[in-house]
């Protein structure tokens, strides 16, 4: 089956499985910020945006994106750089590997949330884990990007 995508600005025609989920898709494109973590939708290293709004892609099947924008980090390096800054201003060491799926999360949450507390952020970050670091620098960092940058 052939499905017509929109991943971060480009339009792609690919070959799919019908049961196909949308990890799988991009990672065949050669997007490779979108990590596969637990295929439970309880990690976050997949997360994407699906026309606005944050995605587990290791459970969103891809017909379900069909003329749809995807975007990933790829998608938005520039303000992707900016959040990385700030994390490693908190000296939020991390092997990377979640980074991506954090990062968009925090994206998707500047546009969702309106001047969040810090147990929103808590909230919305919930299904985002990380092994390698504390969630403390990661939430200073949050809250000051959140508040620089809007």
């Amino acid at each position: 089956m052939e499905v017509k995508l929109k991943v971060n600005g480009r339009e792609y025609i690919q070959s799919i499985k019908p049961d196909e989920f949308l990890l799988d898709t991009l990672r065949d494109l050669g997007i490779k910020s979108v990590k596969r973590g637990c295929d439970t939708t309880s990690c976050g290293a997949c997360s994407v945006i699906v026309d606005g709004k944050l995605v587990p892609s290791c459970s969103f099947h891809t017909i379900r994106a069909q003329e749809k924008e995807v975007t990933t980090v790829e998608g938005i390096y520039e303000e992707a750089d900016k959040i990385a800054g700030y994390l490693t201003a908190e000296g939020v060491e991390q092997c990377g590997y979640c980074s991506p799926g954090l990062v968009m999360a925090v994206y998707s949450m500047k546009d969702e949330l309106e001047d969040p507390t810090l147990e929103e952020i808590k909230h919305y970050l919930a299904g985002n884990l990380c092994r390698c670091s504390g969630y403390e620098g990661q939430h200073r960092a949050i809250l000051k990007y959140l508040e620089v940058e809007r």
